[in-house]
């Protein structure tokens, strides 16, 4: 599978944080100044909706347990050896793509 239109960049501006799913999969999107990044939308600890947590200076934080995750990285904040997935980020125009393969 390519790149996957999931949003629409006229409606995602900064400080945006949603999910996004292809093919099943949960994706954490988020506009970071400008800077839209796709992670793995299930938090390593509880597996919480990444998109539906907060924006923090460019982390998600899970809504259940607080869990901050480097929204560039995946990794998160306190044990930098837990990571969810990253996914590559693309803008064509309008269009927010990302590819579901990471």
């Amino acid at each position: 599978m390519a790149f996957v239109k999931v949003a629409a960049l006229s409606k995602f501006p900064p400080g945006s944080l949603c999910e996004v799913v292809v093919e099943e999969t949960p994706i954490a999107l988020c506009n970071v100044a400008g800077d839209v990044r796709a992670i793995g939308g299930q938090c390593r600890h509880s597996n919480g909706p990444l998109g539906y947590g907060a924006l923090h200076q460019g982390s998600i934080v899970c809504p259940w347990h607080a869990w901050e995750f480097d929204s560039s990285t995946g990794c998160n904040d306190f044990r930098p050896d837990i990571c969810v997935a990253v996914y590559p980020v693309r803008i064509d125009g309008d269009d927010i793509l990302v590819d579901p393969r990471a």
